[in-house]
């Protein structure tokens, strides 16, 4: 009873003021609560009887504050650039592709050289030759002192290979092949993923700007209303603490826009674009792209993972490959080598030339005829006792053996990618909607709290303000916070939504050219003049086998 005969009198000399205060407090929140939307709302989600992969959208488009608008300072050069273009720039200009598509050469080369290991080579060429002195007769053996020459002119014709080699070479080149293009598809699919990174990397910093900006404007309010005050309701210190924390916002707003310059490069640096431009993406900064639903089961996108993944359709081509070149050496103890070759040279045992003009003779004296001299024989052969053979298909195992492990752990890396990337994606998008929530409470608190440092009550025969500097500086520090934690919420929703895409597998080409974003932007593409023009690598062309998407397969 006497704590409640000591509180009444408190609160009745409050009065008014106080009671508003109170009924404020405990009325915001429920409002507050009842505003916070979901990520189903704010589009981040999408019911869980959709397809997988719905038709791609734009989402979050209704921020929860107007945000401060961000431009380039003076001497910068603004490049204005979109989603839309970016993903059509990273299917063909980034590097790791054009290195992909030069492997993907030199398989199909390799590929056409099997492909003609059991064809002759062709020579064409003058063998001469000449002998004087001694010399053992090829009748009877008695040493003969003479001297002769001789003359061939004509074509040549070699052909000694390996029949297993013309056999089995090609198939397993053939799947080598195969192998470096779904690598390209792979370096386009990692491409895609990494420029979306960068790119929500630019927003995120811009964010991280806008927000700052907006704190630093509100931190020299803080500031103007703290030196406002009289001396008896507030300390010099709150004061100093106003401005510590504004020096502080300031700061942060200094590396708020090195931060985005650092990731604007980093960008041009993918997408191979002017490295001294300032990339400035024309969508709001709290824009948000849904490509696959967080809500989706994580078993069912593991097992399209394990399907539509360019890696591991490589490494089941390669494991094919080692099984081929296996056979190869079962087989090259059973199937004879292959020789064929001319033998007109001017000794009979020169160069391979299988005739043509000749001439012949003693001394000066040559005597000129036509000539046509080739052997053919079919050889099978034991390398070191078959000892060496037995070895070549104990390494070629162990080489299978090495390629089988590999597919394993590609597949064991694809399965955990695609859970890695689907729990980002679901906790990101959670994330977005307490963060929305969090800067409209963090906006409303500072409003407030603001509002309520220019308010005065008595306190007994004491006037005392509602809300003291320190309090307003706490609630500013925590809109900071909020601002961060909001654009960081988005773009890392943004990054885990192309990551998973990327794990699942799906192709780029379907982001690049269904316009998921809308109109590609027109962009300035040249680069300073000591940089090297982008000419990109060709698609091999002479024997390479068109190996479907694996999206194109389902």
């Amino acid at each position: 009873m006497v704590f409640l005969h000591w509180k009444l009198p408190v609160f009745a000399r409050w009065g008014k003021p106080c009671g508003a205060f109170v009924a404020f407090v405990l009325l915001v929140p429920s409002f507050i609560a009842q505003e916070n939307p979901t990520a189903r709302q704010l589009g981040l989600d999408a019911p869980s009887n959709t397809d997988v992969f719905p038709e791609p959208r734009l989402v979050n488009t209704k921020p929860p504050t107007e945000f401060k608008k961000v431009t380039v300072v003076e001497g910068e050069s603004p490049l204005p650039i979109n989603l839309a273009a970016a993903l059509q720039l990273a299917d063909a200009r980034p590097l790791v592709i054009d290195a992909a598509k030069a492997a993907e050469m030199v398989a199909a080369a390799r590929l056409e050289k099997a492909n003609v290991l059991w064809l002759p080579n062709i020579y064409a060429g003058i063998d001469y030759y000449r002998h004087n002195g001694l010399y053992p007769s090829p009748i009877t053996g008695e040493p003969v002192f003479n001297t002769r020459q001789a003359m061939t002119l004509g074509p040549g014709v070699s052909a000694v290979f390996a029949t297993t080699d013309a056999i089995y070479e090609p198939l397993a080149a053939r799947q080598l092949l195969k192998a470096k293009q779904f690598e390209i598809q792979a370096a386009k699919n990692d491409a895609t993923m990494e420029v979306a990174v960068a790119y929500f990397n630019v927003q995120q910093a811009r964010g991280n700007l806008a927000g700052t900006i907006d704190t630093v404007a509100k931190g020299k309010e803080l500031v103007r209303k703290a030196e406002a005050l009289g001396k008896g309701l507030t300390a010099l210190v709150e004061v100093d603490r106003a401005k510590t924390l504004l020096a502080v916002l300031e700061e942060t707003a200094v590396q708020a826009r090195n931060e985005w310059r650092i990731a604007s490069a980093e960008l041009a640096r993918l997408l191979r674009l002017n490295p001294m431009a300032q990339m400035v993406p024309v969508e709001p900064p709290h824009m948000a792209i849904m490509l696959i639903s967080p809500t989706k089961e994580v078993d069912n996108l593991i097992s399209i993972g394990l399907t539509s993944r360019p890696e591991l359709s490589s490494s089941q081509a390669v494991v094919q490959a080692t099984i081929t070149k296996l056979k190869q050496e079962k087989m090259r103890p059973l199937i004879p080598s292959i020789i064929f070759q001319g033998n007109s040279g001017a000794n009979g045992n020169g160069p391979p030339l299988i005739g043509g003009a000749a001439a012949a003779g003693p001394n000066s004296s040559l005597q000129w005829g036509n000539r046509f001299d080739f052997n053919a024989a079919a050889m099978w052969e034991l390398k070191n006792f078959g000892l060496g053979n037995r070895a070549l298909v104990r390494e070629r195992e162990g080489q299978r053996q090495q390629a089988l492990v590999e597919l394993f752990m590609t597949q064991d890396r694809v399965a955990a990618e695609v859970a890695q990337c689907q729990s980002q994606l679901s906790s990101s998008s959670q994330r977005v909607a307490l963060s929305d929530a969090g800067l409209k409470n963090a906006l409303i608190s500072f409003a407030g709290n603001l509002k309520g440092m220019s308010e005065t009550t008595r306190f007994g025969d004491v006037l005392v303000l509602v809300n003291r500097p320190q309090e307003v500086v706490a609630s500013l520090q925590q809109l900071d916070q909020a601002y961060g934690n909001y654009f960081k919420s988005v773009q890392d929703y943004n990054r885990a939504q192309f990551r998973l895409f990327r794990a699942v597998g799906y192709p780029s080409e379907v982001l690049a050219n269904q316009r998921t974003a809308g109109d590609p932007l027109p962009l300035d593409s040249q680069r300073p003049f000591d940089l090297p023009p982008v000419t990109g690598v060709p698609y091999a062309n002479t024997l390479s086998v068109p190996v479907p998407l694996p999206f194109e397969n389902r």
